[in-house]
């Protein structure tokens, strides 16, 4: 492996985590009793309506018994909430409750504030610099 691309890695590797861990006082999911696994699935059901849990496993590239016990989890707490699906009596669909659009609503703007923390460091040209960077390096390796 190229030595320097390597210790890019690890670079880059502390630099997750130090993003990970910034802002991390203003939002905790522990508080909601949910975990980052949960919140993602928090999430992707807040951006498909409707999907099923076959959908989400696929999209999320995890086991189907996987996200059923999360989905089952989440209603538990009033997060999710399934409904017989329309044209297919064995099928489910997944929508959050109001509960659940709170919390992802308290979810993502900790992710605004947290990324507009990090990006006020720069001027206009370097924050955009930065985007084109991240995007084009996350389009290449998409791509493998």
């Amino acid at each position: 492996m190229d030595t320097n691309l390597e210790e890019n890695a690890q670079r880059f590797l502390k630099l997750a985590s130090r993003l990970r861990c910034l802002g991390s006082e203003n939002f905790n999911p522990g508080e909601a009793h949910v975990s980052p696994s949960h919140l993602a699935l928090i999430e992707y059901v807040g951006s498909h309506a409707g999907c099923g849990i076959q959908e989400m496993a696929e999209a999320l590239e995890l086991s189907t018994p996987t996200i059923s016990v999360g989905v089952r989890q989440l209603e538990e707490k009033a997060y999710l909430t399934r409904l017989p699906h329309p044209d297919d009596g064995r099928a489910v669909q997944l929508f959050l409750t109001e509960t659940g659009r709170m919390l992802l609503e308290r979810s993502q703007a900790f992710h605004r504030q947290k990324f507009e923390q990090l990006l006020t460091g720069l001027n206009a040209d370097e924050r955009n610099t930065l985007l084109n960077l991240l995007e084009r390096a996350l389009n290449a390796a998409e791509k493998k």
